[in-house]
């Protein structure tokens, strides 16, 4: 019996120590491994369609599924990628030759303001309006480097880049085909009983799709929509714009508005009530009826986590694994409370009693 679990005890350790290997191994490609985990599971319900559309021929189901995703996801949004860069470079370019001044903006909202908000805001230093648009050039050129540096980043690791996204589409492809089968060897290998084994597993399914498939869908359409309305009001830079208030739009509490308010306060504060009006209105209204609309579709009400916790949870997912984290924080956060509710209704403590 002794022998027994000094054996088992063996074995777990060993188990540990092969598995953390293995994670240090893939570690390089965490985000191709990360992202093509995601992508299967978003397009393993179109894979099992066309599985049983096609007579069960798995591998052409998973060759077409792979080409729906990488003609609806992987082109726009590398299409979409490029089309930004160029446009911060070209904004920082209008910037520094004038053509954008900010401090003449800065200059108009100021003038409206009455004399007592002048007198307060000169009280701190706020009326210094060459400081000002010093502070703004700063930003933009920081912003306009950090975007040229990635590109040259990437540039200089094309051949890094080609392969962790080949090793993406590749493991795509066998994840969508056997799919199946992984999940079933997943759930014989959780150490749980089989009711709280299959909650957290479709918590976790239906957190990944509502935070990606939902969120996303949802800040896509209403970034494109800002852009939109910024382009027709005659607003520069109006694809930056847009896809700022697409990622803004990931995140509750804070949402496209602290894009479009100044905007529109500039518009107000300058005489230019009737543009004003058009973008409070379209943005309150049309915007603010896809978030409404659009969201419970696609996400649904059993997702549902409290705004505050959504926030917190992607701000630290970001902070500490970058763009991944949008997807980590979220995820983590469903299922630490899902885990939390089974224990508190006894579902895995009672385990063994």
């Amino acid at each position: 019996m002794n022998n027994h679990n000094v054996n088992q005890n063996f074995f777990h350790i060993l188990l540990c120590v092969v598995t953390l290997a293995l994670a240090w191994v893939l570690l390089p490609f965490f985000g191709a491994i990360f992202w093509g985990a995601i992508l299967a599971i978003l397009f393993q319900p179109m894979q099992r369609y066309l599985a049983a559309r096609f007579g069960k021929r798995r591998n052409l189901a998973a060759l077409t599924t792979l080409a729906a995703a990488i003609l609806i996801v992987i082109i726009p949004l590398a299409i979409v990628a490029v089309t930004l860069v160029q446009e911060i470079a070209l904004v920082y370019a209008r910037i520094k030759s004038g053509e954008l001044n900010f401090g003449l903006y800065f200059q108009h909202v100021l003038h409206a303001l009455p004399a007592s908000v002048q007198q307060l805001l000169g009280r701190y230093g706020l009326d210094d309006i060459p400081g000002v648009q010093r502070k703004l050039m700063e930003g933009a050129s920081q912003i306009s480097q950090f975007a040229a540096t990635q590109a040259l980043s990437i540039g200089q690791n094309t051949f890094q880049f080609v392969v962790s996204f080949g090793v993406m589409l590749y493991l795509v492809f066998f994840l969508l085909r056997d799919g199946g089968e992984i999940g079933r060897r997943i759930r014989r290998a959780i150490p749980l009983d089989p009711e709280p084994k299959q909650h957290l597993i479709a918590k976790f399914t239906t957190v990944v799709r509502a935070t990606v498939k939902g969120n996303i869908a949802v800040a896509a359409v209403q970034g494109l929509l800002g852009g939109l309305i910024f382009w027709i009001l005659g607003i520069g830079g109006s694809l930056l714009w847009g896809v700022l208030m697409a990622f803004l739009s990931l995140l509750p509490a804070v949402g496209a508005a602290i894009v479009w308010a100044p905007a529109a306060l500039y518009f107000f504060m300058t005489g230019q009530i009737v543009k004003g009006l058009i973008l409070v209105a379209f943005c309150v209204v049309v915007i603010g009826l896809v978030d409404n609309v659009l969201r419970p579709i696609l996400v649904g009400k059993d997702t549902k986590m409290p705004d505050w916790v959504v926030l917190i949870s992607t701000l630290g997912g970001m902070a500490l694994f970058g763009i991944n984290g949008f997807v980590i924080g979220p995820l983590v956060a469903a299922l630490f409370m899902a885990s939390w509710d089974l224990f508190s209704q006894d579902g895995v403590s009672g385990r063994g009693e």
